[in-house]
């Protein structure tokens, strides 16, 4: 398995178990000369949960889809889109 997928299946895991509205849960996933990003799409009563006191979630997760990325020299990115009201 890639490991721009597994980091798609880990960024799906961790967010099923952090929000409440997991219906609302939406990854998309695109590939381009910069590398994947996973853009993250989740209620907005889930944001604050996501997004975490001063960052610290959010900068926590990117660090190890990055993690998981350079270990097979791939380059993958995080975008937490705004809910959509």
């Amino acid at each position: 398995m890639s490991a721009s997928k597994q980091a798609l299946e880990f960024v799906k895991y961790i967010l099923d178990q952090i929000c409440e509205t997991k219906e609302a849960i939406e990854l998309n996933q695109t590939k381009d000369e910069m590398g994947v990003l996973i853009s993250i799409k989740v209620a907005e009563s889930d944001m604050g949960k996501l997004i975490g006191k001063q960052g610290q979630t959010i900068s926590a997760i990117r660090t190890l889809v990055r993690i998981m990325g350079a270990r097979e020299n791939e380059r993958i990115n995080l975008k937490v889109l705004e809910p959509s009201k």
